[in-house]
Formats: C-alpha cells, structure tokens, sequence
C-alpha cells in the first residue's frame, strides 16, 4: 500500500510541477511592471488559487492598485476598482432597477461588483450597509437586484484595501465580516534599491507594460488541480493544533496567552489555513503540502482571526506575537 501511494505522490507531483509552470510566467509578467512586493504578488496567487478573498493593509501609494490591475491584465479577465466613500449606497457597488419608458418596464442596471476582480479600495470608509452587500457577493458569489439572482462569473477575486493610518470618518470592519476575507496581508515600504528602480520607471518614457498570457478558463482548471495537492493527516494534525491554540492555549502551554486572546479563529481558519497551504505548495510547483507551506501562509490566514483583549493591547501584544509564540511551541511533523 506504501508503495503504491509514493508511486502516486510521485506521480501527482510530476502533473502539478507542468500544471503549474504558468505561475513563473505570471511572476515574470508582474516583475516588469511591480518592483519588489513579492508578497504582494505571492498573497495575490494564493487568493486566486485558493478561492478566496484578501483584505489588504498598507499606506497609501504601495502599488496595491496597480498589482492587482496587472495581474487581470496577465490573466486578461474583467477589472473594475470602486472608491468606498462614506456617502456610498449599495446600489452603487451591485446595480439597481430603472424604468424604462421605452418598454414601460423595469430593467436591471447591472453595478461595477460584475467584475472578476474588484478592488474595493478603503473599505473602511463606507458605511455597514455597503460593506455588508459587498461580502454578501464575495460568500455567495451571487448578487440580487430586485427579485432576480445574478451569478457573478468565475474567477472572482476581491482585493479589499485599508488604510492604517486615518481613523476619522471611517467604519471599521466588524471582525464576523473580517472572517470572510481568507487573508490578510499587510505590505510595506519598499527597500532603498527597489524605489530608485520604482522612480526611475515612472520617470521614463514610457512605463512597462505585462503581457495577456493566460485566460480566465487556465486559472478555473488550476483551482481543480489545486484540490488535488496531497495533504498527510500529520500536516492536518499541525493545522488543527495551530489553530486551536488560538482557541485554548493552556492545553498548548500557551497559558500566559490566555487572558490576551478574547476568541480564537473559527473553522473558516482551518478550512483557508488548509486551502492557502495547498495553493502555497502548488505555486512553489509541489504536489504535497509540507509544514513550510503553512507557516508560510499562517500569519495571513490567521492574524484578522485572533480576537485581543484589553489585556493584550495593554501590554503591546498583537496577534502577530501570539502566532509566532503559537508556531515556536507546536511540534513540527
């Protein structure tokens, strides 16, 4: 039986080492145009692999915009951006019904959210009703107007942005709707090197452009493939037991965390933990997932999940902290 399941690893990795050579040409692509934010472009790839959708923190001017825009270009599907502004209404991001006087009937005007991917630029700025209407496509992956229900066309990707640094005017995210968002990555600054590079692009004649390499259907058939990553029960056992270390870290040793940690990450964390590993192993052109993968993608999934007491804030603990303390104690298969 051993046997046979290495002749089929062996196998599987071999088929997803050649399904997966278009990652390096997508990351060849977005070199042209993205210095550096290698995360960024990596975070990006998990989310569309795995089906989910990424919450972005950054300051402003970090080229969130712009990657996301390039990579729909590479894959030549549909992108629309909308601004979130305080005086927004859902309406403006699904579509409304208008009369229509010709045919003396209501019609439906379909809104910018009919996109592959969207970019949901400062979220945070928009009332509850807005941001409820649009995580409401982002889970059902429908939308809808009146009494019809529109399916919205596959891949569909939301890239939602926050800005750390205003807190006026702005509605934070209830942590119930943060869940629904697979990751959340937080990008920086760019390195000295890689923003004389970015200056000197910008300040050139003509700016660099990516390619259209891929189409919508090759990502559909990725996403297939991408279930197919073999994952061992040990990997499984290191997913629950990081998780659940976030739900009751005195079985872990973890006791000194307890009053820090107001609720753990829920099941949706184990379910992205496991998708984001196996889409991690895919794009690092492997057919079976190994602890490096979840670590990899751990902060990500995990660092909107952890509820923080008073306790924590207090004393300076993030949950950053509390992942990094969770990954050194768990034993590594």
């Amino acid at each position: 039986m051993d046997v046979q399941s290495t002749v089929d690893i062996k196998e599987l990795n071999e088929r997803i080492r050649l399904e997966s050579s278009f990652v390096d040409i997508i990351n060849m692509e977005m070199g042209k145009v993205i210095v550096g934010q290698k995360h960024l472009v990596e975070s990006l790839l998990v989310g569309l692999l795995a089906n989910g959708h990424i919450l972005l923190e950054g300051v402003p001017g970090l080229a969130k915009t712009l990657a996301i825009n390039t990579l729909a270009n590479i894959i030549d599907v549909k992108f629309n951006r909308i601004q979130f502004t305080p005086d927004l209404l859902p309406a403006d991001l699904i579509g409304t019904l208008i009369y229509s006087q010709k045919s003396e009937q209501f019609i439906v005007k379909k809104g910018p959210i009919f996109s592959n991917f969207i970019l949901a630029d400062e979220i945070n700025r928009a009332p509850a009703k807005v941001q409820s209407a649009l995580l409401e496509a982002m889970q059902e992956r429908q939308v809808t107007i009146g009494d019809e229900t529109f399916e919205l066309e596959e891949p569909f990707l939301v890239l939602a942005t926050q800005n750390p640094i205003e807190q006026e005017g702005t509605y934070p995210l209830p942590e119930a709707q943060v869940d629904r968002f697979m990751l959340k990555v937080k990008i920086d600054y760019p390195k000295f090197e890689e923003e004389r590079q970015i200056m000197r692009e910008n300040l050139a004649k003509q700016f660099p452009k990516a390619e259209k390499v891929l189409k919508p259907s090759d990502i559909i058939k990725a996403r297939e493939v991408v279930h197919e990553v073999y994952m061992d029960e040990k990997i499984e056992k290191y997913i629950l037991d990081i998780v659940f270390a976030t739900r009751f870290p005195q079985k872990y040793n973890l006791e000194r965390f307890e009053p820090m940690i107001s609720y753990g990450a829920s099941p949706r964390a184990t379910i992205s933990l496991g998708q984001a590993s196996k889409a991690y192993a895919f794009i690092k052109r492997r057919g079976y997932v190994i602890p490096e993968d979840v670590r990899a993608v751990c902060y990500d999934v995990l660092r909107h999940r952890i509820g923080l007491t008073y306790e924590a804030e207090a004393e300076n603990i993030t949950s950053e902290d509390i992942i990094t303390e969770i990954l050194n104690t768990i034993e590594v298969p």
